[in-house]
């Protein structure tokens, strides 16, 4: 009997400070798959940027320890993708290429995976790949660019000053400007890494020192005294918003160890306890926030809830984590749809938008 399967890739790893959260990421998805419709073939990117076939059996070491999970570089093949190969793997070890691959699960997090870089090598070699396209990836990941989409279109954030190197303001003009606390945070980056609160010159030095050491461009932000809520989007031309559940961190924010190290790091409340008509307006944010920025297949939207009743939107995330502890995937299982069969449904939104673009015209 044929084997009527897709071949899902499962592109995890990558050159990025949260390439850990990938693997721990990655090992979720490949465990909670569909095996009865999809075969799966693991291809992990190292921190220097190859990609390799690991051993598909044991293709992490220490998995059960965020703080020492690793790529297992052992038994590996060096591989590629081939421009407009339809998917096809080339073996740079040894030659030859390996089974055409259907579709890409890109679950990367971070510079080189989820601001649009991947995304354009994925539709230059033909393949469909899961969530957003280079545009709506890039716009989400630069949260400089982000927040001027966002403003444009009438949604709120917060006030925020933008800094590259040798423009950084002194610390009595940015904190008159923007007041105290504030955050020091690199502007492509996710999972709160580099992230800092501040207080005072001392601590405001060396958070601007550690941002910049993740880019070459940081935001100065507000920060806002509210409770932190978190929307999922699903789909493409119509997306859908999940519940809202709330983040109530245990550390002084929920920073990189909180969301991925410390178990007992925050507790998630889904769904959260507000009024509904609260719930309603974040959900039409949500949903605004993904259409504004371009994006597609999945993204989860995070919010500050004021005491007054305000709402300001955070962020987008347009690959979130899919790790155990992770926000996204807990949304929509509350919202109906289990772990398993949300990976499929982001599969399948992957392959639908490949058909819709590929009817276009290349030619006049």
């Amino acid at each position: 009997m044929a084997n009527n399967k897709l071949r899902v890739g499962i592109l995890f790893g990558g050159k990025s400070a949260e390439h850990e959260v990938s693997l721990q990421s990655a090992k979720n998805v490949a465990d909670a798959i569909d095996r009865d419709k999809f075969d799966v073939v693991l291809i992990g990117i190292d921190k220097s940027g190859q990609w390799l076939l690991p051993d598909q059996s044991h293709f992490l070491l220490d998995a059960a320890d965020p703080k020492l999970i690793k790529l297992n570089s052992e038994n590996r093949e060096s591989v590629a993708l081939v421009p407009q190969g339809g998917g096809g793997l080339s073996n740079l070890s040894a030659g030859g290429t390996h089974s055409a691959i259907d579709v890409v699960f890109p679950i990367l997090h971070g510079p080189f995976g989820e601001d649009g870089t991947v995304q354009g090598l994925l539709k230059l070699a033909g393949v469909p790949f899961v969530g957003s396209g280079v545009l709506g990836s890039a716009a989400g990941m630069d949260k400089d660019v982000m927040k001027r989409l966002l403003r444009d279109a009438g949604i709120p954030v917060a006030r925020s000053l933008t800094c590259r190197h040798g423009d950084v303001p002194d610390f009595e003009a940015i904190s008159t400007e923007i007041g105290l606390p504030l955050f020091v945070k690199p502007a492509n980056m996710g999972s709160s890494v580099g992230v800092h609160k501040v207080s005072d010159q001392d601590t405001f030095a060396q958070a601007v020192r550690d941002a910049f050491d993740y880019d070459t461009k940081i935001l100065i932000e507000e920060f806002i005294d509210g409770r932190e809520l978190e929307c999922a989007v699903l789909g493409n031309l119509q997306p859908q918003a999940s519940a809202v559940g709330e983040i109530k961190p245990s550390h002084d924010f929920y920073s990189y160890e909180a969301k991925y190290i410390d178990e007992h790091g925050a507790g998630l409340e889904i769904p959260a306890d507000i009024p509904d008509s609260v719930s309603t307006r974040i959900r039409e944010l949500a949903v605004q926030t993904f259409q504004t920025l371009d994006c597609e297949g999945l993204g989860r939207v995070d919010c500050f809830l004021k005491s007054n009743g305000e709402i300001v939107v955070n962020e987008i995330n347009t690959m979130p984590g899919f790790t155990k502890i992770s926000m996204y995937p807990q949304l929509w299982e509350a919202s109906g749809i289990s772990y398993t069969d949300l990976i499929t449904k982001l599969i399948e939104l992957g392959l639908e938008r490949f058909e819709r673009e590929r009817k276009l015209k290349t030619s006049f």
